[in-house]
Parts: C-alpha cells; structure tokens; sequence
C-alpha cells in the first residue's frame, strides 16, 4: 500500500471511532516507517487494522511481549496487596511438563526439579480441564503482612469466587480457618473473617505485625470469594517484628 493508501484507511479508523488520534498523516507514517518514531497506541491499533496483522504482533516489533505479563507481575514486588485479572489468548500456548512422571504418593514432599525434565508447549485450552472459570489470582504486597507466616508478603494466592459466605465456625485450627479475600474502598484485605451485628471483623494472623479492623457488612466491604492456594518464596521475606497499633 501507498502512504496515501494508509493515511485514508487510518483516516476512516478515525472517524468511526470519533477519536482523530487514530489518524496518522503521511509526514507521521514516514517517521514510523523511516526514522524509528514509535507510533501511539491508537495509531499502532489502526496500524493493525489497516495491514490485518494481530495487536500484539506489532508490539513485539517494538520488544513488548505480552506473554511476559504474568512474569513481571510476579516480579515487580509492589507493596500493596493487588487483585490479577491478566486474560490470555486461547490461541496461545505456554510451556509446562510435556511428560509428567507418576507421582503416585502426592502426600510426600517431592523435589519437582528433578522428575519434571521434560518440557514443551500446550495451547492453553487444555488448562480448562482445571476449572479455573471460578478462580482469581492476586499477589499479597511486600508491605502486607496480616498473614504472616501462614502467607508471607510476595505470595501468590488463588481464590474461590464461589466460596463468598462467611464462616463463624466448623474448623479446629489455624491451617483450616477459611481465609477471605476482599475488596474495600482503598484497596485489598485478606486475613480471618468473622461476621457478627452488622459488622465484618477482619482479623490477622497472631503472629502478624497488624492489628484487626472492622468494617461495616454488607457496605464497607466486598467478599470477593475464600483463598484455597498459595504459591510463595521462602528466601525474600523479612519478619517485622514490631506489631503497629
């Protein structure tokens, strides 16, 4: 296509979505094209459209990859507590173990980097034989200690949208004690719940340097559903041990 074959195009992409930043000009397009200038994210998206090339071929041109998202969310250790909602492509694939031994005890601790020697590439429609349509993932913040040491701030915590009721009884120690995660007008919380009169008290692990809130329920608080995984580090967590009031 000619410069003024792409101008048109882009121009039209323009209109219909009343936004002129999706035009690019022929001086704008020869500066793309001959000069390194990085277009916007409108004119990248008209640029998409107008060749019939995916979004995310085009960033990668530029050295984004959005396969590396989930990677450096994990990465970044930001100190609040954060919700995940990162959507992957079914058409796209991702390595796992091509071969997984037979673990036939599961109840014994075993050294995964020596069975799991065998890696390839799946599309990730086959992950939907794990039921994840009821999950969310979050990442608890390095200055996030409410559930110190059962979770330490850097995990990774899977959580069951389905399990939003509160539970007052029916476990017999600190490992089966539902854990909730929710959603407050600041930001996340997660810890022990009990509701009692109207209220939500939220209370920490006892050996957390953090004091329990309460919060008015329903109104104050959103249960976004019951923490049933944990992935976490073991060499970054540095115990605090003065407790805040």
């Amino acid at each position: 296509m000619k410069y003024r074959d792409v101008e048109e195009a882009s121009q039209r992409i323009a209109t219909r979505h009343k936004n002129s930043e999706f035009a690019i000009g022929l001086s704008r397009l020869a500066d793309i094209e001959n000069k390194g200038t990085v277009p916007s994210v409108y004119r990248l998206f008209s640029l998409a459209v107008i060749y019939g090339l995916d979004y995310s071929a085009l960033l990668a041109i530029y050295g984004i990859s959005l396969d590396h998202i989930a990677a450096d969310i994990a990465d970044i250790q930001l100190h609040v507590t954060r919700s995940i909602d990162v959507a992957v492509p079914k058409d796209r694939s991702i390595p796992i173990p091509a071969h997984l031994p037979a673990l036939s005890e599961p109840r014994h601790t075993t050294f995964l980097s020596h069975q799991l020697q065998e890696w390839g590439r799946v599309p990730i429609q086959f992950l939907e034989t794990l039921d994840l349509a009821h999950y969310r993932y979050a990442i608890v913040g390095t200055d996030d200690w409410s559930m110190y040491p059962l979770i330490p701030p850097g995990a990774f915590v899977q959580i069951d949208e389905t399990k939003k009721r509160i539970a007052n009884s029916g476990w017999d120690n600190d490992f089966s004690r539902p854990i909730y995660f929710l959603l407050l007008h600041d930001g996340y919380r997660f810890g022990w719940c009990t509701e009692r009169g109207g209220a939500l008290i939220v209370q920490p692990h006892s050996s957390a340097p953090v004091a329990a809130e309460v919060f008015r329920f329903p109104g104050e608080a959103e249960v976004l559903g019951q923490v049933v995984g944990v992935a976490m580090r073991l060499d970054r967590v540095k115990p605090r041990r003065k407790r805040s009031s």
